[in-house]
C-alpha cells in the first residue's frame, strides 16, 4: 500500500497535467495511475477472493469424492 501510494503521489502531477509541456506527458501519467489502481485492486481484492473460491471448489470436490467411495466392508458382502 505504501509503495503504491508513493508512486501514485509521484505521478499525480503528471496525470493532472501541471507544468510546462504537460499536454504531452498527461497520457503517460494517466496510464501509470490507472495501472497502479488496477494492480492494487487486483492484489487486495480479486486475488484473495479467487483463493477463497478455489478453497470452496476443493472442499466440494473432496465431499463429492467421499460420497462416491464405497463404504469399507460392504464390497463383496453377498
Amino acid at each position: 500500500m505504501m509503495t503504491t501510494m508513493a508512486a501514485l503521489m509521484g505521478t499525480l502531477p503528471i496525470a493532472l497535467g501541471w507544468g510546462a509541456g504537460s499536454e504531452a506527458r498527461r497520457p503517460l501519467g494517466l496510464s501509470v495511475v490507472g495501472g497502479l489502481l488496477v494492480s492494487q485492486t487486483l492484489t487486495l481484492y480479486v486475488t484473495p477472493i479467487f483463493y477463497i473460491y478455489m478453497e470452496y471448489v476443493q472442499e466440494w470436490l473432496a465431499r463429492r469424492k467421499a460420497a462416491n467411495q464405497p463404504a469399507l466392508g460392504t464390497a463383496g458382502a453377498e
